[in-house]
């Protein structure tokens, strides 16, 4: 069994996963960065090593089962335990209202957001098991609150089941001592939002008008409040969501 921690973060080959992967890793956590695009998973991972950051990539795609199952199941073999897994993958899918809306559609945006974390949570649940101060850590969004701005009405849906699926996995695993918590990222300045940043670049920047801080977020904002969540100075902390908006969530 490995000394070092071990940190399984999903979607890390760009953005906030990434942010958090190399977080981690300056934190002294072994990290393993999941995503669906080999080449820039391998580079990604190059790029830590370089930082004398132990790294390693496994692409497979969260939104099916048997990859998922298989790959963590694989992980926590090979360590002997994880002590955190950060369930980032996730994304807007694009945009449907819902009289157009396509079962496929609802189906993918579903699966991306709410059952990449089930499939993840479950498989990693016997190694976390094993682990020092395990933790599972989900993203929201304050469009689980406000059900999404036009057309984002199902990915608004499907991180309000996040949030409750937070506590609930929060209650069932409490007495392994695994907590269970959720970060709630505003709007942070990602490839997420590219195609309005590049076609409407004013609209973008006037984002930062209704947030408390007047600023939009970085990536690293995320990552430092991830690190503390995945930290022992959290260790009473389970079954929370902790926005990271800037104050966005009270408006102005």
């Amino acid at each position: 069994m490995s000394d070092k921690k071990v940190a399984i973060i999903t979607g890390a080959t760009g953005g906030i996963g990434f942010a958090v992967a190399k977080r981690l890793g300056k934190d002294g956590f072994t990290v393993i960065l999941n995503g669906i695009e080999d080449e820039q998973g391998a580079k990604r991972v190059e790029e830590l090593t370089a930082e004398g950051i132990e790294a390693e990539y496994y692409g497979f795609d969260v939104t099916k089962e048997d990859q998922v199952t298989e790959n963590i199941t694989k992980i926590g073999e090979k360590y002997g335990k994880i002590d955190v897994l950060v369930n980032n993958a996730g994304g807007l899918g694009g945009r449907s209202r819902f009289e157009e809306m396509t079962t496929d559609f609802y189906r993918f945006v579903m699966a991306l957001n709410l059952d990449s974390v089930f499939f993840a949570s479950r498989a990693a649940i016997p190694f976390l098991k094993k682990g020092d101060h395990p933790t599972i850590i989900n993203y929201t969004s304050n469009a689980a609150w406000n059900a999404g701005g036009p057309g984002a009405g199902i990915y608004g849906t499907s991180k309000a089941g996040v949030h409750t699926i937070t506590r609930a996995l929060a209650k069932d695993l409490a007495e392994y001592g695994i907590r269970v918590n959720a970060v709630s990222p505003g709007t942070i300045d990602t490839p997420f939002h590219q195609q309005i940043k590049s076609t409407k670049p004013e609209v973008f920047a006037s984002w930062a008008n209704n947030i408390l801080l007047g600023r939009l977020g970085q990536p690293e904002d995320v990552a430092g409040v991830v690190a503390f969540l995945a930290s022992s100075d959290a260790c009473f902390i389970t079954a929370e969501t902790i926005q990271i908006g800037g104050g966005q969530a009270l408006g102005i």
